[in-house]
């Protein structure tokens, strides 16, 4: 891998977006509230959804940045993205707890 792809890979993947880390809070309460609904055990309490939705975020984000760009997402994608994240998170998280 030449200097160029390596730089381009790691530029696409990021998990930043232009929404700030008071965003990422209401975001991730939104989205793990969301999250919690879809999949059910979720997170029950306001901090718990936060975690999960910015976790989920994060998630989301890098799984993401292979396809599209994620830093120009604003906060409507960024919602998006942390309920997709959510949802995988509590889905897996589900798989292990039944296992």
């Amino acid at each position: 891998m030449d200097v160029m792809a390596a730089t381009e890979y790691l530029a696409r993947s990021t998990t930043l977006t232009s929404v700030g880390w008071i965003g990422y809070i209401i975001i991730g309460g939104i989205a793990g509230w969301i999250a919690g609904k879809i999949v059910k055990g979720g997170g029950s309490g306001i901090v718990l959804n936060i975690v999960i939705g910015v976790v989920g975020a994060l998630i989301g984000g890098y799984l993401l940045s292979f396809f599209v760009d994620t830093a120009a997402g604003g906060f409507f994608f960024t919602l998006l993205t942390a309920v997709l994240g959510s949802v995988l998170l509590l889905w897996i998280v589900g798989l292990v707890r039944r296992a």
